[in-house]
């Protein structure tokens, strides 16, 4: 696909997977408005890309109003949305469920889900809209949409959710010529995963240490979700390290 002009939104933009694909799709001619909480955060990565394509902007992706201005800005500086990449999350405690306190469990479902409710409402809004109409959502769930670990269960939760949101996303996009798809990834190096060098609790109660893989290899299986033409979709796409206690976990 000529991504010549086309315009993304990556949320949860200024480290980790979000900020690894939001320089790989400028990489790749896309121009990117670049989302998270840290302003200054956000400037780091944009000033790493050197070339103008990518437009920071701070936004709080729990707070209705603060996800609208965000996607106002991308079409009043470009025009229009071609992909939105809801990247935005975060693991919440590790607890046994009956420790989680409620606050903690609505501020993993406020980020990991409901942030992604409101930036697909406001992709949707404007991409059945603009012409040439359509465009392509894609959803940043988690191995543990599959196979959930010990102690996460407002994560684990979540990222179920997510999967049910992308299905139906994707269901009520066809009319509109919006994709929907999602990926799932395990153990990508980030500042999010660094305990897992370390050691982690696994499904028998030991912790053992795990490998990680390149999170610039997440940023390359999301460009390549985004390149494909609207008229072929990705509805899943599981990337994880090799040797990672995943398949056959538990």
């Amino acid at each position: 696909m000529n991504v010549h002009g086309k315009v993304a939104i990556v949320t949860g933009a200024g480290s980790g997977i979000g900020s690894a694909t939001a320089l790989a799709l400028a990489a790749d001619g896309w121009r990117v408005v670049v989302a998270g909480r840290r302003r200054e955060a956000l400037q780091a990565v944009a000033d790493q890309e050197g070339g103008g394509r990518l437009h920071p902007v701070a936004t709080d992706v729990t707070d209705e109003a603060s996800v609208r201005a965000l996607f106002d800005e991308a079409v009043n500086a470009y025009g229009r949305l071609d992909l939105l990449f809801n990247n935005a999350g975060q693991f919440g405690p590790a607890l046994e469920i009956d420790a989680v306190p409620l606050t903690e469990w609505q501020e993993v479902v406020a980020v990991n889900l409901t942030g992604v409710f409101l930036c697909t409402r406001e992709a949707f809004r404007i991409m059945r809209s603009q012409r040439p109409q359509g465009g392509r959502i894609i959803n940043n769930g988690s191995i543990s949409a599959q196979v959930p670990r010990p102690r996460s269960a407002a994560y684990t939760a979540t990222k179920h959710a997510i999967t049910g949101l992308t299905k139906s996303t994707s269901l009520d996009g066809r009319p509109y010529d919006i994709a929907c798809g999602q990926i799932d990834v395990g153990n990508a190096s980030t500042e999010m995963t660094e305990a897992m060098a370390k050691g982690v609790r696994q499904a028998d109660g030991s912790v053992r240490p795990e490998p990680r893989m390149a999170v610039d290899d997440v940023a390359r299986a999301v460009v390549y979700m985004a390149s494909l033409p609207l008229g072929a979709n990705v509805a899943n796409l599981t990337v994880h390290a090799t040797t990672m206690p995943y398949i056959g976990r538990g």
